[in-house]
């Protein structure tokens, strides 16, 4: 019976080890139900705010006051978050000529500071399990 405990543990261990989770993201202070409401998902520095290393993103058509958003299969890791509202849903954050953004733009666990947006690490938050988040616009 022992043998058999252990053939079981050593054959479950990579279920457990990679173990999906779902993140759920309520984005508050939505200011109209125009467009849509996106989120990219990073897991590094490196890549954090990069539009063309998002590790995934996604999105929900905008509602005034909150939306949520729930994005699966998302392995333990550390992870931050850039959300905007594209008010237009042109698919992109519209800026004006110095690169400000003229829709409402939000972080995880941070705000956008007076001469850009905050870090990887000051946005950063760790995830083992299924997680939810509150985020303000």
């Amino acid at each position: 019976m022992n043998k058999l405990n252990c053939l079981l543990l050593i054959l479950l261990l990579p279920v457990f080890c990679f173990a999906q989770n779902t993140l759920s993201v309520q984005v508050n202070n939505v200011p109209s139900g125009h467009g849509s409401v996106k989120v990219a998902i990073y897991d590094s520095d490196d890549s954090f705010l990069s539009f063309d290393q998002v590790l995934r993103s996604d999105s929900v058509n905008a509602d005034m006051g909150s939306v949520v958003l729930h994005i699966s299969d998302l392995p333990a890791g550390e992870y931050a978050l850039a959300i905007f509202h594209d008010e237009n849903d042109n698919g992109k954050l519209d800026t004006n000529w110095l690169g400000i953004p003229r829709e409402k733009v939000a972080f995880s666990k941070a705000k956008m500071k007076t001469f850009g947006p905050p870090k990887f690490k000051e946005c950063s938050f760790k995830m083992s399990s299924d997680h939810e988040i509150h985020i303000d616009l």
